[in-house]
């Protein structure tokens, strides 16, 4: 059974930092491609960032570009997602996201979701 569970979330102050950690548990890490999701109320799904299984390439969503670090730990099964100078619409839901042999850059290529941890950034 395939589980990624994330933590990390909560209440921040805008320009302060969070650190989202994903561990993965039930497949083969290093065959995935793993990624950030998240969702604000009314919106849709929208991709933050995403690594490749070697972690050679890493990709953003210009929102988050220079703000946000994306990183992986194939030995502990771990994904980090390092969030700086947070802004109120940073606000939402993160959902860690796992796609097989492909680095999950779309919703369509993710073959596992986590459960989501919320993430708020007000003052």
């Amino acid at each position: 059974q395939v589980q990624l569970v994330e933590s990390g979330g909560g209440l921040v102050q805008p320009g302060g930092s969070l650190r989202l950690s994903c561990a993965a548990s039930g497949l083969t890490f290093s065959s995935y491609g793993m990624g950030w999701f998240r969702q604000a109320p009314g919106n849709e799904r929208e991709f933050v960032a995403a690594i490749s299984r070697s972690a050679s390439s890493t990709y953003y969503a210009d929102s988050v570009k220079g703000r946000f670090t994306i990183s992986r730990d194939n030995a502990k099964n771990t994904v980090f997602l390092e969030m700086n100078s947070l802004k109120s619409e940073d606000t939402a839901v993160y959902y860690c996201a796992a796609g097989y042999l492909v680095t999950p850059m779309e919703r369509g290529r993710v073959r596992y979701w986590g459960q989501g941890t919320q993430v708020t950034v007000s003052s």
